[in-house]
């Protein structure tokens, strides 16, 4: 019998098992991560090193050195997911991955690993993207949340709204037309010279600013549910440099707020009225944007004036970790969708 083969048919057995564990990697750019889930649901370990100390001098994410830096930890990070889960790989009963979007040598570094760990260990290999694992990390969050339900993508290269009409379907409703929210957070922070990763410094700085300091204008876009950064962001850039260019130095509290205001506004006015034109009742945020924390205030109170139930992800589970992938992993083992050993990394991979 074929690995392929062998592992359907366990793939069918494991439909009905209770407590399936799955050992998932995560290295889809600059986080080299491995974490044991249980049941899609609770986790077991969470192992995850980050890169930021290596990328930091050069100001953002350099592929060659995350992929060299990869190589060198994600071994690691395999061993003290299991060592901390308190179990071995023939323990497990799967390996996920992820195979996109991403860096392509960064992810081609964790399918190859997970490639060969499911073919040693004859464990079915299960592929994931890497936005749905975001998406997934708010079941790891509140394992009372079920399909269907709205959910607000933001992250440094996606913003997206989605409809989760069940496990492993979705509908895309709206998302950005240029830039994601997460880049235009990060090159705003770079304007106010924050070192690398800009985005959270800037979330910071902007709490003790004031958000009325600059008017910076709200975008339009065709789609109903779309957002766009690109002007914003621009609009920013210039607005700095005319006050530079006139010896005015504003204090770049004011201007992170500002800033932060704007994107936040764009954010939450597109996804309430997909929210309430659908009749949505329940709403999740994931990615690593779901961590600002003005973001997270203003949907908070928002969803409580509509009436609406609010999924908000662990901090620890809005960046990227392979406890997010494992859970992703497990809904697509239960519809039966499993790997071959021909598995590559996908970097521009759609997820609708």
């Amino acid at each position: 019998m074929t690995y392929y083969s062998e592992c359907i048919e366990k793939c069918v057995s494991l439909r009905n098992k209770k407590g399936v564990r799955i050992l998932a990697i995560e290295s889809s750019c600059d986080e080299s991560a491995a974490a044991v889930v249980r049941d899609g649901r609770v986790i077991e370990s969470s192992a995850v090193y980050s890169q930021i100390d290596l990328h930091a001098l050069y100001g953002g994410v350099v592929p060659e050195i995350a992929s060299r830096s990869h190589v060198q930890k994600v071994d690691l990070m395999v061993e003290k997911a299991l060592e901390e889960a308190g179990c071995s790989l023939g323990d497990v009963d799967a390996v996920g991955v992820t195979y996109g979007p991403g860096l392509v040598g960064s992810l081609l570094t964790g399918v190859t690993c997970a490639k060969a760990l499911a073919f040693a260990a004859r464990k079915p290999l299960v592929k994931v993207n890497h936005i749905e694992g975001h998406i997934c990390a708010n079941y790891l969050t509140r394992p009372d949340l079920e399909p269907p339900f709205l959910c607000l993508v933001v992250s440094g290269g996606h913003s997206h709204i989605l409809m989760v009409e069940d496990y492993g379907e979705y509908r895309l409703m709206g998302c950005t037309r240029d830039d994601a929210a997460g880049e235009a957070f990060d090159k705003a922070a770079r304007v106010l010279g924050l070192p690398y990763p800009g985005g959270p410094r800037l979330d910071r700085l902007a709490e003790e600013g004031d958000p009325d300091f600059m008017k910076l204008p709200r975008p339009h876009t065709e789609g109903k549910y779309d957002f766009s950064f690109s002007g914003l962001k621009t609009a920013f850039i210039n607005a700095a440099h005319n006050l530079a260019q006139k010896g005015i130095t504003p204090d770049p509290k004011d201007m992170a707020a500002s800033f932060r205001k704007a994107v936040v506004d764009f954010l939450t006015d597109r996804t309430m009225a997909c929210a309430k034109d659908l009749g949505i009742r329940r709403l999740a945020l994931a990615g690593g944007v779901s961590a600002n924390s003005l973001l997270r205030r203003e949907m908070a109170v928002l969803c409580k004036r509509e009436g609406i139930e609010l999924f908000l992800p662990r901090m620890e589970l809005c960046g990227d970790n392979a406890a997010m992938i494992a859970s992703a992993a497990y809904f697509r083992l239960m519809r039966g969708e499993i790997a071959d050993l021909e598995l590559n990394a996908v970097p521009s991979l759609r997820l609708v």
